[in-house]
């Protein structure tokens, strides 16, 4: 099993579609070891220790120095970026090419990049009009929302939609789904590379 991290900033749905996958067999290669929060508030901590999974806040100041010591302390493999808010620098996410990857709410190339996070996201797509939208993995580089596509799943817009009704559809219909599929792949791959 890959050692997996998960970085929230909020509530932490998509946290929870993770441990829920987990608990129900659908991602065998993955092992649920650490949550780290920017947000001390973050609900997500609360899911974390419900479930059992070592949960930490990191402060803004020398927040990437204190996150490379827990994941080595805890021997992690692969990092989620679940609803997580803070950009990561281009040393990070070289050191971990491959390794990260991100849950974002709309169909990349649309509606992506930076300040492109949350219902933001969903009030773009409102605005421009889109009939659909939808939720990518992809995978983490210098480039907010840059990576290589790793899934993607759309949702219909439908005639009534508010910024938060479409967000909720999205979350259910597709974050909740490709996400946990794609941990469980790339982990599968990554387990695979280190068994040869």
């Amino acid at each position: 099993m890959v050692r997996t991290a998960v970085l929230v900033s909020g509530g932490g749905t998509n946290l929870q579609a993770l441990i829920d996958a987990r608990r129900g067999g659908a991602m065998p290669h993955v092992e649920l070891a650490l949550v780290v929060s920017s947000s001390a508030g973050a609900y997500a901590l609360e899911r974390a220790k419900n479930a059992g999974i070592r949960a930490e806040y990191l402060e803004k100041t020398g927040f990437e120095e204190r996150l490379n010591s827990l994941l080595a302390e805890e021997g992690i493999g692969l990092i989620v970026l679940a609803g997580f808010l803070r950009i990561l620098s281009a040393d990070f996410t070289r050191r971990w090419a491959g390794r990260i990857i991100n849950i974002h709410p709309s169909l990349i190339p649309s509606f992506c990049g930076s300040g492109f996070y949350g219902l933001r996201v969903h009030e773009a797509a409102l605005a421009r009009g889109v009939k659909l939208t939808g939720a990518t993995v992809h995978f983490v580089n210098e480039i907010p929302d840059g990576g290589q596509i790793i899934a993607q799943r759309a949702v219909e817009v439908l005639p009534g939609d508010t910024p938060e009704t479409l967000q909720r559809r999205v979350m259910e219909r597709a974050e909740w789904v490709i996400l946990p599929a794609a941990v469980e792949a790339v982990a599968a791959e990554l387990e695979g590379e280190s068994d040869k």
